[in-house]
């Protein structure tokens, strides 16, 4: 883990004026009946779209590695990309931070222990939370990983956005790059 400190380059500019110009990405926690499910997602300040997630039982390296190297082969150019983030240890690795590099992309961090600086991807969670997890409380894990599976692709492709002119990120992103 590297010690360097990373800048808060994203500084809470949320917009973007193209596709994979800005992402942030975090973890949350689920708890089901005492059993734990930890997700990453990755997404796309553009349009809100989830352009990236992977669910896993523990916090481990791999969750955001495999969520970072999802993401990254949605799109060839990735030049001026900037992929935002809290201070987890995840995210301070060297290969994590190995990645970002090889492909050109900027690291921005949120400062110690401020939420604010990454609120578009909490408030997804807190959405996805809302809307599904406390609506439809799963009986286990695995309901919970296909419920939030299917909650993703509800969220990219259907659930309409005021700021989007009333469509789902999907479409806004198809009719915006077309």
């Amino acid at each position: 883990m590297s010690d360097e400190q990373v800048p808060n380059v994203l500084e809470r500019d949320f917009c973007a004026t193209a596709p994979n110009q800005k992402w942030a990405t975090d973890v949350t926690e689920f708890n089901v009946h005492g059993n734990k499910l930890y997700l990453s997602a990755c997404m796309d300040l553009y349009n809100g779209e989830i352009v990236a997630h992977q669910m896993a039982r523990r916090p481990v390296y791999e969750l955001v590695a495999s969520t970072l190297q999802e993401a990254l082969s949605r799109t060839e150019c990735t030049a001026g990309l900037i992929v935002h983030s809290d201070q987890g240890w995840h995210y301070k690795m060297q290969p994590y931070r190995a990645m970002l590099a090889q492909r050109g992309v900027k690291q921005s961090m949120s400062r110690k222990g401020n939420c604010f600086d990454n609120a578009v991807i909490e408030s997804f969670f807190g959405t996805l939370k809302a809307e599904y997890f406390h609506l439809a409380p799963p009986n286990s894990v695995d309901e919970l990983e296909a419920g939030v599976h299917d909650y993703v692709r509800y969220y990219n492709h259907e659930r309409i956005k005021l700021r989007l002119k009333g469509l789902s990120p999907v479409e806004y992103r198809l009719r915006r790059t077309a």
